[in-house]
């Protein structure tokens, strides 16, 4: 018996906090929404072990299918190898700062639990050339709030504390927690809308050599409940160094409003018609979490369309394509754009149809309630001067007057760079600078009040103003 085969474990316990709202989908939809979020056995939200080792494989760019930590299995052939490196589930953490595992009696929720019975369903319609909803471009999903916490645990197996032939040693398993602690780590669906942004609440790590009485006891002692952190006392506590940017290229743009805007819920109540989205979020004090309710939110969807139908008008303008010089817009706009292609992605643009990902990332904003409005409107008969029956509606806006707002672009300049150079192989004349001077034009079109965002923009509301910085990462 060979006593040094995988002797070494390497254990890390991690809490994230989700820092923009998540949505992964557990493939289903019922009368609310078009897309339901996972939960596990207690109806709570989950994030799937799959889905967190995926992403930080990715992240550690372990993509190749012969991989001697994350494993591999030659086609047509008995020749593999499991993966070094184990997650758990990452389980939802309560007020208190205990992370639910287990069945959990419905009677025994905490009233901070009971409020993931009802999640914010976010409302999306994809918006063409002519302004209006596109066929089949009205959907909504259910999303997870922002503020949420999560917990969960990994492990690595490893021969020694010291390198060895097959190339695993204590480095890798560190390197994946430096990937962790020090870079951005974006998970689920929507992520270039702005979605599933984590950020690192806690991390504690602790190798043990099995070799070792003390710590073979120790490590058969652990429970495989997330509930129970004892275990932990005696680990090392790793910094943290959150960056949300990472190595993106960031625009960050300070606005205010001139007046009114409307981001709508899609629904109305006892005062309105039509009525601004809000959401609770979760914020915490220490290991203490309490929801605030009825924040305002300037969802990033509703910037990136806008930002998106400017950019193709820009990088149009810049590349001389008018519209007196051409006979089929639909050839030179959204997805056919060069540079919205580039920049927002294409989900068949790419080899063999497979797609480019999007490489600019909006966040929302979430912030304090501001003032509210209602404005009423009526439709006016041109002939009698009297009011269409059936055309009296009223809106409440949000008055954002005096109030700053931040809001972050994140552009992944690498890859977009990629796309330029793989377009030029095929088009010697093409310029890949005029795709940046479209997205910077976009971007000063919204801090100077000419791309106004939001509901309602032809009546006069979503007009911010203020500046745009550029920060290289």
């Amino acid at each position: 018996m060979d006593k040094n085969r995988y002797n070494i474990r390497h254990l890390a316990r991690i809490i994230v906090e989700v820092a923009t709202p998540l949505a992964i989908g557990s493939g289903e939809k019922d009368i609310e929404t078009d897309a339901q979020i996972i939960r596990d056995v207690n109806d709570l939200p989950f994030i799937p072990a799959t889905a967190i080792a995926g992403v930080i494989r990715h992240a550690m760019g372990q993509t190749d299918k012969n991989s001697p930590t994350w494993g591999f299995q030659e086609k047509d052939s008995d020749n593999g190898e499991g993966s070094k490196v184990m997650f758990t589930n990452a389980n939802i953490v309560d007020g208190n700062g205990n992370v639910i595992d287990g069945l959990l009696m419905p009677t025994a929720k905490s009233e901070f639990l009971k409020n993931y019975k009802r999640l914010p369903v976010r409302q999306h319609a994809r918006i063409g050339h002519k302004g209006a909803t596109e066929k089949r471009g009205k959907f909504d999903e259910e999303v997870c709030f922002k503020g949420t916490r999560f917990c969960f645990e990994m492990e690595m197996v490893d021969k020694s504390d010291e390198k060895n032939k097959d190339g695993i040693n204590i480095g890798d398993f560190f390197d994946i927690i430096d990937e962790i602690t020090e870079k951005p780590l974006r998970i689920g669906g929507g992520t270039r809308k702005g979605f599933g942004l984590l950020s690192i609440v806690s991390c504690k790590t602790l190798s043990l050599n099995l070799n070792d009485k003390e710590s073979l006891c120790k490590y058969i002692s652990k429970t495989s409940s997330l509930e129970y952190s004892d275990f932990w006392n005696s680990a090392a506590e790793r910094t943290i160094k959150n960056n949300p940017a990472g190595n993106f290229v960031e625009y960050k743009l300070t606005l205010s409003p001139e007046c009114f805007f409307l981001f709508g819920s899609g629904r109305g109540d006892n005062d309105a018609d039509m009525t601004p989205v809000a959401e609770s979020i979760v914020e915490w004090k220490g290991i203490k979490g309490e929801f605030k309710h009825n924040y305002m939110l300037i969802p990033a969807t509703s910037v990136k369309g806008a930002l998106s139908h400017r950019v193709a008008y820009h990088y149009n303008r810049l590349t001389g394509i008018f519209a007196e010089q051409i006979d089929n817009p639909k050839e030179y706009v959204g997805k056919a754009n060069d540079a919205v292609c580039m920049l927002f992605g294409n989900e068949n643009a790419g080899d063999s149809g497979r797609g480019i990902v999007g490489n600019v990332i909006i966040s929302d904003v979430i912030e304090k309630k501001t003032e509210q409005k209602i404005l009423n409107h009526v439709a006016i008969d041109r002939f009698t001067g009297g009011a269409i029956d059936g055309a009296l509606f009223s809106e409440k806006v949000s008055d954002g007057r005096g109030r700053m707002f931040e809001l972050s672009i994140l552009v992944d300049k690498d890859k977009v760079d990629k796309l330029i150079e793989a377009k030029k192989d095929n088009d010697a004349n093409f310029d890949g600078a005029k795709v940046y001077e479209a997205l910077e034009c976009a971007l000063d079109n919204i801090c100077k009040g000419m791309l106004p965002l939001g509901g309602g923009v032809n009546r006069g509301n979503g007009v911010f103003t203020g500046d745009c910085k550029k920060i290289n990462h």
